[in-house]
């Protein structure tokens, strides 16, 4: 049977793969590189860079494909993104069964960890239900962009006996803070929803293309620096054409 590995490879440093992570790169037949496009080559490029690195299997290939662009959320985000999804899906299903041999191995590489904001689980559900090819799945953690953050702030995610949310800019932005949250790590934020917090005394600690050359940190109250890290993100996603980043928000003790 075809076996498929879902692979964490980390936020951005090629340091953060494990050695399950370099194992599972190297038991893969094919190795699947997405391509987003000439403003996002970049995320290719490392990938690439990765495999160039660890890779020492002398049998494996790699196979890149184009990645869909999800089209700009309508009144039903879940709606858009569920659109989105199911047009991957095909694309996983071809590359499945025209790229494996019935007992082949092949691995995605995902960023962070498969198991956080990242959408390939879901999506190879979808294409197991259709019940076209069939495979087993053996998923791999990776270190996240949360754990790169704190360690970039060199804090810790918790206050002593507090808890942590993780949520994205979009539910900050409808919701707020909650009340029983002393730490929020948010992601997914493309319009820096901690803006619309009313609250500037609110300290964030806010880092861009963790773990790699270009990262850049940012920290401080709200008030004091809510300005410039809006002015910083733009600037950098102007550069390179693309930004990843997230922060830690927490309510004065």
């Amino acid at each position: 049977m075809r076996k498929l590995l879902v692979i964490g490879i980390g936020a951005g440093n090629p340091d953060h793969l494990t050695v399950q992570a370099i194992s599972g790169l190297n038991r893969a037949d094919v190795l699947f590189i997405p391509d987003k496009g000439a403003d996002k080559n970049d995320l290719a490029e490392l990938r690439r860079e990765i495999c160039d690195r660890f890779v020492t299997n002398p049998k494996s290939r790699r196979v890149e494909f184009d990645m869909p662009v999800r089209a700009e959320p309508t009144s039903s985000y879940r709606s858009t993104v569920d659109d989105w999804h199911e047009a991957i899906a095909a694309i996983y299903e071809g590359l499945i069964g025209d790229e494996l041999g019935d007992d082949g191995c092949g691995a995605f590489l995902i960023w962070g960890d498969p198991s956080l904001y990242d959408s390939a689980l879901r999506i190879l559900e979808r294409v197991r239900l259709r019940g076209n090819v069939v495979f087993e799945l053996d998923v791999i953690p990776g270190i996240t962009a949360i754990q790169a953050l704190a360690a970039s702030h060199k804090t810790a995610l918790n206050r002593i006996g507090d808890s942590v949310l993780i949520t994205t800019g979009r539910r900050l932005t409808e919701e707020g803070l909650p009340e029983n949250a002393g730490s929020a790590v948010v992601m997914l934020d493309g319009k820096c929803a901690f803006n619309t917090l009313t609250d500037k005394d609110v300290f964030i600690q806010w880092g861009a293309y963790l773990g790699t050359p270009d990262e850049i940190i940012v920290s401080g109250h709200l008030g004091d620096v809510g300005a410039e890290i809006e002015k910083v993100r733009e600037d950098a996603r102007r550069k390179k054409g693309w930004i990843m980043d997230t922060y830690l928000l927490r309510k004065p003790e």
